[in-house]
């Protein structure tokens, strides 16, 4: 004979047994002993939570031989016959099975009879999931039903029952456990079924269990039967970790490794969505978040390295991958794309992404250097020929990509002071061919020179600056080998104008090639005639024409 199981051996049977409900316990207790129960209840909440259970309940005080304040005896015929399961006066249906117009009908036309107790009790579990054509069947029946008759309806999505139903019943919701509450209750449980467990084992399972008395004590049941071990069947953990890292790769192995376990992506969207929920409450209304102390810093860390914003970014990415799911031949791959886009920025969409963007471009632009404006010639007004340069004689045609502070090696090959000279005179023998790959590619984008014992490296532009910077620390070791010691390296980029056109500083311009326009009025000019003159003699025999031919 199989072993009955925990949530069933320990269901309660008198409303004070009932765990986190009081607010439905108060109203129906007080219904029973004024002798004002309704004709048609509607109990909704998350599953596991005691709608079913409550039912029952209502019946058995409702048809007792002998109520106490409104509790069932729990003792005479009717109790027990409803315990059992066999009494005429307690009729449950699945409304996700009998869900059909004829199914109602039927009911109507049973609940008309007479029953052994004062009261017949309908219980419809899952009345969401009626047709159409069956709400409307029923609605006659809720509004006027015959005097010994009770609707108790139960729903885990009362949102999906028609408006016109949920009009005609008393509306009690039904809400998850305090995890005060239900970690008491487990205790309880594991003290009275004699069950060997540990402190952390009683943790996971009520962080499995989720504020569900059912689930918790189904957790309990497993926790026992596997020795205490029971592994979280989605590692929301391992999730969370791979998002706050932008870790895509870890976050498809974590899909891989939970769908080998059996869970299906719908199930694992659910869980990772339940989870992140719990640690955007802890930033917005910690005392919302039904979590053990030592689970809750857990959440509070998660939830500061994620940060709010991306909290419900990555909710709202994870809905849309259950709307996409549902006409996907593979929801896997649909779960998978989600939660890539989710950590690689490029891939994602909306204004919120664009703005995200334009913010990055904006710091890389202020991290740029600034120069001052070109001179301007108090003449002209325009800038002076040559830009910047022709404001100090002595500068050079160059501006720094990177702060000119030397850059050393913190590991040098070699000590010693070493030569910048030599190493700009063998460049491509002495660092160029000892460098491999993509080292020795960008080390060909520079030029070295020698400036006062410091080795520059000139590039063509930013970008370049920018690679060659980026390598250079895979550089310093091949360059103080060739320099014989550490020396200091910076990397600066060529002026446009020094490679496009020449520099022109009126200082400089030799006084032997200075023009004076008075000396070119001066200079003697050549009339026609000697013009003529001139061509007859250079051409003997020719006949010059006339202007108009």
């Amino acid at each position: 004979m199989a072993v009955q199981s925990l949530y069933r051996r320990y269901r309660p049977q008198r409303f004070s047994e009932l765990k986190g409900q009081e607010h439905v316990v108060r109203a129906l207790k007080n219904a029973v002993i004024n002798s004002r129960e309704g004709h048609a209840y509607l109990f909704s909440g998350p599953r596991g939570t005691g709608k079913t259970t409550t039912a029952r309940i209502l019946a058995k005080v409702l048809n007792c031989e002998k109520p106490i304040e409104g509790e069932p005896c729990c003792e005479c015929g009717s109790c027990l016959a409803v315990q059992q399961g066999n009494s005429f006066d307690v009729i449950e249906l699945d409304a996700a099975s009998n869900n059909s117009v004829d199914d109602i009908r039927d009911i109507i036309a049973a609940a008309s009879l007479g029953s052994p107790g004062r009261h017949k009790v309908y219980i419809l579990d899952e009345v969401h999931m009626l047709s159409k054509k069956a709400s409307a069947a029923l609605l006659k029946t809720l509004e006027e039903p015959p005097s010994h008759v009770v609707f108790v309806l139960a729903t885990t999505d009362p949102e999906k029952v028609a408006e016109t139903i949920r009009s005609r019943t008393q509306h009690l919701q039904f809400h998850l456990l305090p995890i005060d509450e239900l970690e008491a209750h487990v205790r309880w449980v594991v003290a009275d079924a004699g069950i060997e467990i540990s402190d952390e084992a009683i943790y996971a399972v009520l962080r499995q269990g989720a504020g569900s008395a059912r689930d918790t004590l189904s957790a309990l049941e497993l926790s026992a039967a596997t020795g205490g071990v029971l592994d979280e069947v989605t590692p929301v953990d391992e999730f969370v970790e791979a998002f706050i890292q932008f870790d895509a790769g870890r976050l498809l192995a974590a899909v891989a490794n939970t769908v080998n376990f059996g869970r299906d992506p719908r199930t694992i969207v659910n869980d990772l969505v339940r989870h992140l929920r719990d640690c955007f409450l802890t930033q917005m209304a910690p005392q919302l978040v039904q979590l053990p102390e030592s689970r809750m810093a857990v959440l509070t860390t998660q939830a500061t390295h994620l940060g709010t914003p991306r909290i419900v970014k990555i909710i709202e990415g994870l809905g849309l991958s259950m709307n996409d799911m549902r006409n996907a031949p593979d929801s896997r791959v649909v779960l998978e794309v989600a939660l890539v886009r989710l950590v690689h920025r490029e891939l994602q969409t909306g204004v919120e992404s664009l703005l995200a963007r334009i913010e990055r471009l904006e710091k890389e632009l202020e991290s740029r250097p600034t120069f001052a404006p070109a001179p301007v010639n108090p003449v002209t007004g325009k800038a002076v020929l040559g830009g910047r340069a022709a404001q100090d004689p002595s500068a050079p045609l160059v501006r720094p990509v990177v702060a000119p502070t030397p850059v050393v090696d913190t590991a040098p090959v070699v000590s010693g002071v070493g030569s910048a000279e030599q190493v700009a005179a063998t460049w491509s023998t002495a660092v160029i061919g000892q460098l491999k790959g993509m080292s020795r590619a960008i080390a060909q984008m520079a030029k070295p020179i020698d400036r006062d014992g410091t080795l520059v490296l000139l590039v063509d532009n930013d970008p370049s600056a920018k690679r060659v910077s980026d390598n250079l620390p895979q550089m310093l070791g091949v360059i103080h080998q060739a320099a014989g010691g550490v020396c200091s390296v910076i990397v600066e980029t060529r002026l446009a104008e020094a490679r496009s056109a020449p520099i022109v500083r009126p200082d400089l311009i030799a006084e032997e090639d200075f023009i004076d326009p008075d000396e070119v009025k001066a200079l003697p000019t050549i009339s026609k005639a000697s013009l003529k003159n001139e061509l007859t003699d250079a051409f003997p025999g020719s006949e010059l024409l006339s202007e108009e031919e």
